[in-house]
């Protein structure tokens, strides 16, 4: 028996001690289950906006959160401890109960994705086997939830910011569903507790490169961060979707960024890295649990350096980006791992040859087709160029 099966042994024999109907004992762990995942998840902000205020600092020379606190360590308390104190305000004209519901609908459908979340071997909110299908569903509630809070707040500022929601996050769930079709195929299953244990081997990022690169920018164009963060561009508009939210209302959004932020590391770590797998967790099941925080804090520092180094791009620019590249790589990629998987090419390292082979052969011709096309894209702009007026001899010459 596991740890983590002897610790839900030792709680039922302990509540059915007491006196308890088994079956009430068995709903009451679940509801603990799910409401110490929920916390601990959601609380786990403080700690992530630290650590990426105070990266981002390093990466753009500065010194981050330094006042409050040893290392500043206490500031994210301090503003949380402000917004409470601050009182939420809902604008005259405002849908107040809709206005009131989409903050808490932004952090909980973050939240409810760690339910089908395998943190460690026997450590799962809910085994389910469409965990891949679930994960898509509840990011739409996310989704859901910006767009009735630009729609509600009675501002064009804000409704804008909700019209670049429809045009971002919908559009940028094409090619992030299309890269987790692949661990779905060569996993033969939809289940995330299947996927993790069939990378025992190899994980998926050696056999499938590209699929977690097309995954990890989609995801990160879905939490809405630079480079791709449209819904909130203070130079265009103002602050987007939520300009009109104050208190610990416009602190739910926050929290839902930062905690959605380390939630797509872990999504990566679970589909792409193998989750919890690594040495001696057969032995020990708690080391998984470590292997899965490190691999996602790894992660998770890719997301912060990306976001403290690129600019924000232009909306045109996002959408092209979209459409007319990362969408049709992912097609690409998705039939090409299809037809490789389905080859008679064995298992082991002749799988991870062919496949690694196939992802290469991608890349070059995206390179090529990358070069046909910027080069086609000069020769239609020269006709159109100003000519240089010449130089003017220098004095003497």
């Amino acid at each position: 028996m596991d740890t983590f099966s002897g610790i839900d042994r030792f709680l039922r024999d302990l509540l059915a001690g007491i006196g308890l109907h088994p079956d009430f004992v068995a709903v009451l762990l679940k509801f603990a289950a799910a409401a110490a995942l929920g916390v601990t998840a959601a609380s786990i902000a403080i700690i992530l906006i630290w650590a990426e205020r105070k990266l981002v600092a390093r990466i753009q020379d500065r010194l981050g959160p330094n006042r409050v606190g040893p290392f500043g360590l206490l500031q994210t308390i301090a503003d949380a401890l402000k917004l409470l104190t601050k009182e939420v305000l809902i604008p005259q004209g405002a849908d107040r109960i809709v206005f009131q519901l989409a903050p808490l609908l932004v952090v909980a459908s973050v939240v409810a994705v760690w339910a089908v979340m395998p943190l460690a071997p026997g450590l799962v909110g809910s085994d389910v086997n469409v965990g891949l299908l679930y994960v898509i569903s509840i990011g739409a509630v996310g989704t859901l939830g910006v767009m009735l809070a630009g729609m509600s707040s009675n501002n064009k500022y804000a409704l804008l910011g909700a019209f670049r929601t429809v045009a971002q996050l919908v559009s940028y769930a094409v090619p992030m569903i299309l890269a987790l079709l692949v661990p779905a195929l060569l996993a033969g299953s939809m289940g995330m507790a299947d996927i993790v244990e069939a990378q025992s081997e190899f994980p998926f990022l050696l056999l499938a490169p590209l699929a977690a690169v097309i995954f990890l920018v989609s995801s990160i164009a879905e939490v809405g961060r630079a480079p791709f963060d449209l819904l909130e561009a203070e130079s265009e508009i103002v602050a987007g979707y939520h300009i009109e939210y104050s208190g610990m209302a416009f602190g739910m959004f926050f929290v839902g960024e930062f905690v959605h932020a380390f939630t797509i590391s872990a999504l990566t770590t679970v589909i792409f890295l193998g989750g919890w797998q690594g040495p001696g967790v057969q032995d020990y099941p708690l080391l998984g649990l470590l292997y899965f925080v490190l691999k996602t804090g790894l992660v998770y520092f890719v997301v912060i350096w990306v976001r403290g180094t690129f600019p924000r791009i232009r909306i045109d620019q996002m959408n092209a980006f979209n459409w007319k590249f990362i969408t049709p790589l992912a097609l690409v990629v998705l039939m090409v791992t299809a037809v490789v998987d389905k080859l008679p090419v064995g298992g082991g390292l002749n799988r991870l040859l062919w496949h690694l082979s196939a992802n290469a052969v991608v890349v070059l011709l995206t390179l090529v087709a990358l070069r046909v096309y910027a080069r086609a894209v000069r020769e239609a702009a020269a006709p159109g160029e100003p000519e240089q007026a010449p130089r003017p001899e220098p004095a003497g010459g």
